[in-house]
């Protein structure tokens, strides 16, 4: 019989057969006997959208369940009843497709739904008592995150999370600023750069802030990356690493002079190194955009015939896969060369 894998691990777990907890024991104690990365993927960040076609087939089922249910609700119920209909539906096939058949897209497809349900239902209750466009976000982002926070609490979907953090981001945006409907204005330097004195731009780093720190969380649950605790990580570091990276990177960058180009190319190595640390893409790839600006400027003389930009695409090109390449290996490096820290031992392995 041959060994079992990670995503056999996985199976067991999706399938009940054992707990999160007895898997990660299990997948502990074999690293422990054979060596931390011998036998995991060597590009493990693992990420599932879905399983098969059986998904993809049994979303576009319940997209067509949903629009004919609410279409026969308009048509003979009241406006108001039709999301509160949409958020009870929703939320009772997630029992069914979550928590026991386990589906993935389904899952994401129904969290999403229900989000937007429940906005509809605020906003509807809004029109009705409180028309007020400085209360009225403030509101939806709370019982939105209320509302998403129970969500997962009962069906443990990753993908809830990032539904979480959508609303934590307009409740930042809606109590930092009166104005946040105004962020097209002048945008993306309004929503990121700090200097242009807007606070939409402190919510940003704020929000991005909040968003990382729980992600690290999450990731410190499950440091081996089998179980949905990982996968919740993974769906905040993907709100936090833009919020982050823009903000600050932004912020620098226009400051236009050589010193604020010089810092925001020392900001991108330390996010560099800041993804190896905690073994998370997302935050280079945030960053890419900069470098590429940096570089630019700095084969500005070649721009003539179109040659700065080749440059450009080539080295960046170059250093983006051979970094995604070598990732595993170079993040070994780097956490054997780093002195012990807080919480070093709770990312993932890299022996």
């Amino acid at each position: 019989m041959e060994d079992f894998s990670k995503s056999d691990i996985r199976a067991a777990v999706a399938a009940g057969l054992i707990t999160e907890a007895q898997a990660a024991g299990l997948l502990a104690l074999a690293q422990e006997r054979v060596g931390v990365r011998q036998n995991m993927a060597a590009e493990d960040e693992p990420f599932e959208f879905f399983k098969g076609f059986s998904e993809i087939f049994v979303t576009v089922g319940l997209a067509l369940l949903l629009g004919g249910v609410l279409a026969y609700t308009v048509l003979f119920g009241n406006g108001f009843a039709v999301p509160i209909i949409g958020m009870a539906l929703t939320f009772g096939l997630s029992f069914y497709f979550i928590r026991k058949r386990r589906m993935n897209l389904p899952g994401m497809f129904l969290a999403a739904a229900f989000g937007v349900f429940m906005s509809a239902s605020v906003m509807l209750y809004l029109d009705n008592g409180i028309p007020d466009m400085v209360n009225g976000p403030r509101i939806l982002g709370l019982v939105g995150m209320a509302g998403m926070a129970i969500y997962f609490a009962t069906f443990r979907l990753p993908f809830s999370m990032f539904i979480f953090g959508l609303f934590g981001l307009l409740t930042v945006y809606a109590f930092i600023s009166n104005d946040w409907l105004l962020v097209w204005n002048n945008f993306p330097k309004r929503l990121f750069d700090l200097s242009s004195g807007s606070s939409l731009a402190l919510g940003s780093l704020v929000f991005g802030m909040a968003a990382f720190a729980l992600g690290i969380f999450f990731d410190m649950r499950d440091p081996h990356r089998i179980s949905r605790w990982s996968a919740t990580g993974f769906w905040l570091h993907i709100l936090a690493a833009p919020a982050l990276v823009n903000t600050m990177a932004m912020t620098l960058y226009n400051r236009g002079d050589t010193a604020g180009y010089l810092m925001t190319a020392g900001l991108l190595f330390f996010i560099t190194l800041l993804s190896l640390i905690i073994d998370r893409r997302s935050f280079m790839t945030a960053g890419i955009i900069y470098l590429g600006a940096l570089l630019t400027l700095a084969l500005k003389q070649d721009t003539g015939a179109g040659g700065g930009i080749v440059w450009v695409l080539l080295i960046l090109g170059a250093f983006i896969t051979a970094l995604g390449t070598w990732w595993v290996q170079i993040r070994a490096r780097l956490m054997r060369f780093l002195p012990d820290f807080p919480g070093k031992n709770r990312f993932p392995p890299y022996n």
